[in-house]
């Protein structure tokens, strides 16, 4: 790496009574010490809120469905395809919401994209009610959707705040804080289950709090200026086969925590016979845990090398899972439940460590190409930027496939089994994929920085 800069700080933002900040330099370290750091944090932690009700608004359905007794008439099928429908809308719109921080700007894309929950809010507020078809259940479920996309927006704004050396710790943070609107959202219909509160109660809850992030939004965020719109980037990730390596190793980590936070209660509920009460007593424990070690996965990455971290994350997931295998076979509600909440932790650092990786991979590119400094770092992230949006999309559609492979399961089986089977030849796939790209060390295999006079450098990853 090339040794910081130490010249004057850029300018205070240029455009008086805006907030768009026309100068930004975070590998600058004066630059970032003065008043760079006080800034990226700052939109931080109005990102996180924002991202934070977004997940709670698209994971909503796996709450209102626990509240859905017989006098809904849905089959558990039913209801794994209602999720598994909600979980696709979120993935597709994380492409154009990584786009709309270029097109907008990120402080108004997450005041816009905050704005907008109150749409499947209140829809589902309106039809939550026995006797309506599952065609409308169906219908507002694809509108919650949109909660997802909010998650890619809000990395790739936050992608362009932070220095390399932080991103991995940043941007843990950011997604780990959005996470647990997971968890949140089943601690709160908890409550509302106890006290024998219907499910318009917690759609109820959430409405102003929807207004108070994007409110929150417009008063304290900023735009980056320099963040343009780049469609030149977006075909060049798309281009890139690192993109859709790392989409298909997010698929394991995230996809299965998105994907487990959506089936879980119904696993425990139509597999173990728990009344929505008892499962909501330890739904939310797993994605509440997956939450808060995700900042844990980036710091990790950003000590040891995320490919290192995410390759023994894997071998993780695949223990616990041959345990949940166990577990399902035998009935054991106790080790299964453990077992399950051990490898939500597991997803959760995977999300970190592989984040940590794409702006990592960009950077090593950035130098084969004989690159350095600024140059360096602005191709770095530009792509890594490019690449968050359809990555994270990607990813997220992991999180259908858990859905319909329970849903099959269940069909064909009477339980989750089949389907963790499925998970286990999934994560020994993703071990080895992580292992032969970004960790093997073949014999007379170059390292980044002499092969950057080749056509096709081969690049040392094991630090990403």
């Amino acid at each position: 790496m090339t040794a910081p800069s130490t010249a004057p700080a850029p300018p205070s933002p240029a455009k008086k009574g805006s907030r768009w900040i026309e100068e930004w330099d975070p590998e600058n370290e004066t630059f970032w010490n003065e008043k760079g750091e006080k800034i990226a944090r700052r939109n931080l932690l109005f990102s996180v809120l924002s991202e934070h009700i977004g997940f709670s608004i698209w994971t909503m359905w796996s709450v209102l469905v626990l509240f859905m007794g017989p006098e809904y008439g849905l089959t558990p099928a039913d209801k794994f395809l209602l999720t598994s429908m909600v979980t696709l809308v979120g993935a597709v719109v994380r492409v154009p919401y990584t786009f709309a921080v270029a097109v907008f700007g990120g402080r108004n894309w997450t005041i816009v994209s905050a704005g907008l929950l109150l749409i499947p809010t209140a829809a589902a507020f309106t039809v939550m009610k026995p006797g309506t078809s599952f065609n409308t259940f169906l219908l507002v479920g694809l509108l919650a959707g949109i909660g997802g996309g909010n998650f890619a927006s809000s990395m790739t704004n936050i992608n362009a705040f932070f220095p390399l050396r932080k991103k991995g710790w940043a941007l843990g943070l950011n997604a780990g804080g959005g996470n647990i609107g997971v968890p949140v959202i089943q601690l709160v219909a908890l409550a509302i289950i106890g006290a024998s509160g219907g499910p318009r109660v917690l759609l109820g809850i959430y409405i102003p709090l929807i207004l108070v992030a994007a409110v929150l939004a417009s008063l304290y965020m900023d735009n980056i200026a320099s963040v343009k719109n780049d469609t030149g980037a977006a075909k060049d990730a798309a281009k890139d086969s690192h993109t859709w390596i790392m989409s298909f190793l997010y698929i394991g980590t995230f996809g299965s925590f998105i994907g487990y936070s959506f089936a879980f209660g119904q696993v425990l509920t139509n597999q173990f016979g728990r009344t929505p009460l008892e499962a909501a007593y330890v739904t939310f424990i797993g994605p509440l845990l997956g939450s808060l070690i995700r900042p844990v996965g980036g710091w990790l990455a950003d000590k040891y090398g995320g490919a290192k971290i995410t390759l023994w994350n894997y071998v993780g997931m695949g223990a616990a899972t041959a345990v949940l295998i166990s577990a399902s076979m035998s009935k054991s509600l106790a080790l299964f439940t453990v077992a399950f909440v051990v490898l939500f932790v597991l997803t959760g650092l995977g999300n970190g460590s592989t984040y940590k990786m794409i702006p990592g991979i960009f950077q090593a590119k950035a130098v084969a190409k004989g690159l350095q400094g600024e140059e360096a770092a602005a191709y770095g992230r530009r792509l890594s930027g490019a690449s968050m949006g359809l990555i994270g999309a990607v990813g997220a559609l992991g999180g259908v496939g858990i859905n319909l492979a329970f849903r099959q399961s269940f069909l064909s089986y009477g339980s989750g089994t089949g389907a963790f089977v499925a998970f286990l030849a999934f994560y020994a796939v993703c071990f080895a994929v992580t292992w032969a790209v970004y960790l093997r060390r073949p014999a007379g295999r170059v390292t980044a920085t002499s092969a950057a006079s080749e056509a096709e450098p081969q690049l040392s990853y094991a630090e990403v």
